[in-house]
């Protein structure tokens, strides 16, 4: 029986997926989010279609070349003949076989803005899917220094949490001692020992942080949920902020993509006006033709053999009544520019009001931080003195307890606040276009 549980537990442990350990600096956890990201990957392939899209719109005010050939074959008629007393004269032979080769040249002249207006559209529109490229990788860039602070933020919360078990530990220890000496009563044990159960309920809550931090982090990385992550980055190392705050305001107004991405979409509603407005206009083209033709209809008399000729011919159409057709494009085009103005205008106003609250929040992150840790400074003294004291008899069992629960409620915050700094450094980062 024992042979069979081990060899079912070997079993189990080879089907199960071996946990993979990486070691990662925040900048290579952000190289590696990147490169392993399916949606930033869907994004450039967005950039690809726009930029073929704009091609393809460039080519329309070049000359088109378009080759064509075809065959025919003829019912039989009895030939083309004149007869005269002098007898009967055939002019035109029965050809029952045609073969048409045909090349066209064609040139745009003049569209009134139509095909350069889709053209200039069409390329701000690609430079607006390149932006918001450049936004999507900015956004990839936070969601991985967010969960990765964060899974430096859930390992200290639970170091302080160890610590806080080990010290009530040590209490329960003191407890005990002083009650088998008669200076602690029954009950003030047992409250230590109901705080030691409380402290032992947070460590769990507190590795189960751990646990889902890092998941969520494996999963912005594009890596394999179980893999355990080394963070090699200190908490304190990501939170320098130097510039102020209007310097910072106008560098997002100018750096920021989907400002950027925005701006282009109003050339683009510039470009589709004009090219709406281009129905308003002829539209001209110069057409060339080479034919080889057997037989050859502008050859006579028709003979049963390839002949080439050529035509050059200029082209002018115009709308005289389409139903308003083009007003009608026009009020859209003009519609869709006015959108995208007061897009861009909101927009900016967003990312100045983004900007100053991310600015606001690392000082005030950092003044708390401050705080924070003269509070863990003056906590561990307390805690300290009050150890002491209650080891002599000389303080009550709560007055001990109220100074572990400072100290950890202390050292929380003190994690806490630099975990904020940095995020607030990140967020305020990417609220520049950074």
């Amino acid at each position: 029986m024992t042979r069979i549980l081990f060899i079912l537990t070997f079993t189990l442990a080879a089907l199960l997926p071996a946990q993979t350990t990486l070691r990662l600096t925040v900048d290579q956890a952000v190289q590696t989010g990147l490169e392993n990201s399916k949606s930033l990957r869907s994004s450039h392939f967005k950039v690809t279609a726009a930029d073929a899209k704009a091609d393809e719109a460039g080519t329309l005010g070049l000359p088109s070349l378009k080759v064509q050939g075809a065959y025919t074959r003829l019912s039989d008629i009895p030939p083309s003949a004149i007869t005269t007393p002098f007898g009967t004269f055939e002019i035109a032979p029965t050809v029952l076989n045609n073969y048409t080769l045909k090349a066209t040249v064609q040139q745009p002249l003049w569209t009134g803005g139509r095909i350069s207006g889709a053209a200039d559209a069409n390329e701000a529109l690609a430079e607006a899917s390149r932006q918001e490229y450049s936004k999507d990788r900015a956004e990839i860039i936070y969601a991985v220094k967010q969960w990765y602070w964060n899974l430096h933020r859930a390992n200290e919360a639970l170091t302080v949490v160890n610590e806080n078990v080990q010290q009530i530990q040590a209490h329960v220890t003191d407890a005990e001692n002083l009650q088998r000496q008669g200076m602690l009563t029954a009950n003030d044990v047992l409250k230590v020992q109901v705080q030691l159960s409380d402290a032992k309920v947070r460590q769990i809550d507190a590795k189960n942080t751990v646990r889902l931090s890092m998941i969520q982090l494996n999963n912005v990385l594009g890596l394999p949920l179980s893999t355990v992550i080394e963070l090699a980055t200190p908490l304190e190392s990501g939170a320098a902020v130097t510039a102020e705050l209007d310097s910072l305001v106008k560098r997002a107004l100018t750096a920021r993509p989907d400002l950027i991405a925005m701006q282009a979409r109003v050339r683009a509603g510039e470009s589709g006006l004009t090219a709406a407005r281009g129905g308003w206009w002829p539209q001209v083209y110069l057409t060339g033709n080479y034919n080889y033709l057997r037989p050859n209809q502008r050859v006579f008399p028709t003979k049963d053999e390839f002949k080439d000729t050529w035509d050059v011919s200029l082209s002018v159409s115009f709308d005289l009544w389409n139903w308003n057709q083009t007003g009608h494009q026009t009020t859209q085009a003009e519609a869709q520019l006015a959108q995208a103005q007061e897009g861009l205008s909101l927009m900016q106003d967003m990312a100045t009001l983004e900007v100053t609250q991310a600015f606001l929040a690392v000082g005030q992150a950092r003044e708390r931080s401050a705080v924070a840790e003269q509070g863990v400074t003056q906590a561990e003294e307390s805690y300290r003195v009050m150890t002491e004291r209650f080891r002599k008899g000389l303080v009550s069992n709560s007055d001990l307890l109220d100074a572990e629960g400072a100290l950890l409620q202390a050292k929380l915050n003190r994690t806490n606040s630099a975990a904020e700094m940095v995020l607030a450094a990140a967020r305020l980062s990417k609220a520049v276009g950074e």
